[in-house]
């Protein structure tokens, strides 16, 4: 009995292992996009607003998109 639920064990944390290889996968290939604003006030007055925004993608996607990235020179492809 405790054989088979090792087996089974096994085959559950496999499973996730390979679910989150296939989503890592699927982003990278069609890339996402991250954003979040933060603003810090005092008294109801706005003092500093920061707006972020991150692109996630694998370099072969963003080639085949169009997108220009730098290289370890500096300069663009």
């Amino acid at each position: 009995m405790g054989a088979s639920r090792n087996q089974a064990a096994d085959n559950l944390v496999s499973r996730d292992d390979v679910a989150l290889v296939d989503l890592l996968d699927r982003l990278l290939a069609g890339g996402v996009v991250i954003g979040g604003d933060i603003t810090l006030s005092l008294a109801d007055v706005d003092l500093v607003y920061v707006g972020l925004r991150a692109l996630v993608t694998s370099v072969e996607t963003a080639e085949a998109q169009g997108l220009s990235l730098p290289t370890s020179n500096g300069r663009r492809r």
